[in-house]
């Protein structure tokens, strides 16, 4: 499923720019992803639209949080969510959300798409996935050092 992702993010610089579910479908069937990865995929990404108030094929909402959250608040994870997302995911958000480039709103989004995955704990490679999908599905790019948190490999950093 995460490569169909990638595959979409890559090829659809929003999710406006894709085109109707059929057509995607063919289309990525085309390029050769196994039907049960695509419709899985697909899923996961209506999953995603709706929690932007969008479909595939719309331009982005803008997503307002229903309650507001002070600067001093805490996110405190379910049992469940700490096991499907797992310690280093979860640490990884509090990262993302500590560097101000995960407001609470967006934090919940990835938080519910991560647990629809439905197995844990979540490798943080797919997370960080699921991360960028949400700036995608928002019509809003990355800030450049988030970008290198999500794509660079710790071992491949350069120290200057």
């Amino acid at each position: 499923m995460f490569d169909v992702l990638v595959y979409v993010y890559e090829n659809y610089w929003r999710p406006d720019a894709c085109p109707d579910h059929d057509q995607l479908t063919r289309k990525l069937s085309a390029v050769g992803f196994e039907s049960d990865e695509i419709q899985e995929a697909l899923s996961w990404l209506e999953g995603l639209a709706l929690s932007t108030g969008t479909s595939l094929g719309e331009a982005p909402a803008e997503v307002k949080p229903e309650v507001q959250q002070a600067s001093t608040s805490v996110r405190v994870y379910l049992p469940q969510e700490i096991e499907l997302l797992g310690e280093e995911s979860i640490g990884f958000i509090s990262f993302l959300e500590s560097a101000g480039v995960l407001p609470p709103a967006m934090r919940e989004m990835v938080i519910d798409r991560a647990t629809a995955v439905g197995s844990g704990p979540l490798d943080l490679d797919d997370l960080k996935i699921i991360v960028l999908m949400v700036f995608w599905s928002l019509g809003e790019e990355p800030d450049a050092l988030i970008l290198d948190e999500l794509f660079v490999a710790p071992e491949d950093r350069l120290i200057h």
